[in-house]
């Protein structure tokens, strides 16, 4: 019987779960939705009852498929996202909505924050202070309800250790800005600047020093030890193997994450990416609507998904100076403005929908590009995973607004894979599957004016949403 890692990666709209060998081999995989709620304006929301049944069935699914019965899963590793928060009581109960990552009801509560705060937030975390990070909506929770908080990690360790643990891993604590990432702990500064008692918090381990074993979870044995987390993009910049400096990778997601190692910590747009014997840092920019800006076009033109969206883009060579700027809910690196406005600008009466669709997948494209701008030294090439990779039209626009090759990763569980390769590494296994996956591979086109053109029109756009000064 082969021994395989379930690999769990909890993501904003589903649950995956997967089965893989020590090989990078996947044996089965498996899928459930998850609910979003939007009771008010910028209020994003889900339960987490319902979060946590969405990863039961995607597990027993996977579980039962017909090519499973000859694995035997020797260990649990997961992944999922970020700055979302859980509030739970004493006996396990959820208490309130789970706060969306891209909720911003804080956000005003934030905005009138002193500038010191943010100062000591740089300093400790490499972070800014945004409603889109942890600590604000821990905040707001614990003013209502719970006594415990945590990010979607810690509430998942919960239960799949039948409500034995209270943890949470150390690169998803680095987005909750509370976490000093370089002295590797919850910052006493921190937690009382937004008054989050250290009581309410889960312990913090690193990326794969074990989170307990596996208790009460439909369609699994007890007992089975949890390896590895880490945080979703993280998961999927490991799994891409982006360990050098002049690597990047972004991930297509609801929205999405631009990712760069770096060999220390760097007080502006640092994350901990994970930790092991020590700690790896990238720098980071989070876009916050992009998947969800192609939803949303798809949606308003009356198209039944995404797919249908870029199928009509592909059908015209350009936008005709067409661009949308989705900034729903304010814009996220490297403007960080929150106040910003979406718009859809330089129509004519002779644009039509396949305009409109185009300037939606050459938003998302832009929004790639305005962060990979800020990264320092040369940029050699950009590995792109996530649902929107599959478009060929989408990667083929990124190569040419950025001027690099754009490696899409053609393997769609990249998150749960890297997570399941750092669980075997730390079984002992030799691993390196990055070496060994195939990529399609996107070459800019040669015309650097029309970049610079399309890049300028981009910037006037987004210059004409914002409501504060740059």
């Amino acid at each position: 019987m082969v021994q395989a890692v379930l690999a769990v990666d909890q993501g904003t709209t589903n649950s995956k779960a997967a089965l893989v060998t020590a090989a990078g081999h996947v044996l089965a995989t498996a899928s459930a939705p998850v609910g979003l709620s939007t009771p008010r304006p910028g209020w994003v929301e889900q339960d987490a009852t319902d979060l946590w049944q969405s990863v039961c069935t995607a597990i027993t699914t996977c579980l039962t498929s017909a090519t499973t019965s000859v694995a035997e899963v020797v260990a649990v590793a997961l992944s999922t996202q970020r700055e979302s928060v859980v509030g739970w009581n004493r006996s396990g109960e959820p208490v309130g909505p789970v706060l969306g990552w891209q909720d911003v009801r804080t956000a005003e509560w934030c905005a009138q924050l002193p500038s010191e705060v943010d100062d000591l937030v740089r300093r400790r975390t490499g972070l800014r202070v945004d409603a889109m990070f942890s600590a604000p909506k821990m905040r707001w929770l614990l003013e209502r309800s719970g006594a415990y908080v945590g990010t979607v990690d810690a509430w998942l360790i919960h239960r799949l250790t039948g409500c034995q643990e209270h943890l949470t891993e150390a690169g998803n604590a680095s987005r909750t800005l509370l976490y000093d990432t370089r002295e590797l702990d919850w910052s006493t500064e921190l937690l009382e600047a937004f008054n989050v008692p250290r009581a309410a918090l889960p312990d913090v381990r690193p990326s794969n020093a074990g989170f307990g074993v596996t208790r009460d979870v439909p369609g699994l044995a007890d007992g089975i030890p949890i390896v590895a987390v880490l945080a979703d993009s993280h998961a999927a910049m490991y799994g891409q193997g982006c360990t050098q400096a002049g690597m990047a990778k972004a991930t297509y997601g609801t929205g999405s994450s631009v990712m760069t190692p770096v060999d220390g910590f760097v007080p502006s747009g640092c994350t901990l990416a994970w930790l092991t014997d020590r700690p790896r840092y990238a720098l980071e920019g989070n876009i916050v609507s992009s998947g969800a800006a192609l939803a949303w076009t798809a949606d308003l033109l009356g198209l039944p998904d995404v797919g249908a969206l870029t199928a009509l883009a592909v059908t015209v060579p350009s936008a005709e100076g067409v661009v949308l700027v989705p900034a729903f809910a304010g814009l996220g690196a490297p403007h960080w403005d929150r106040v910003a406005r979406a718009a859809l600008t330089g129509m004519s009466s002779s644009t039509t929908r396949a305009h409109i669709a185009r300037a939606a997948v050459d938003a998302v494209a832009h929004q790639i590009c305005d962060i990979t701008d800020t990264i320092p030294g040369t940029l050699s090439s950009l590995r792109a995973d996530g649902g929107a990779t599959v478009s060929d039209l989408l990667m083929q626009t990124q190569a040419d607004l950025l001027g690099h090759r754009v490696e899409a990763a053609d393997v769609p569980e990249i998150s749960a894979l890297g997570v399941a390769e750092l669980a075997w590494t730390t079984l002992g296994e030799t691993t390196g599957w990055a070496g060994q996956r195939s990529f399609r591979t996107f070459e800019p086109e040669p015309d650097a004016g029309d970049r610079g053109r399309r890049r300028a029109e981009w910037a006037q756009a987004v210059a004409s949403v914002r409501l504060r000064p740059a």
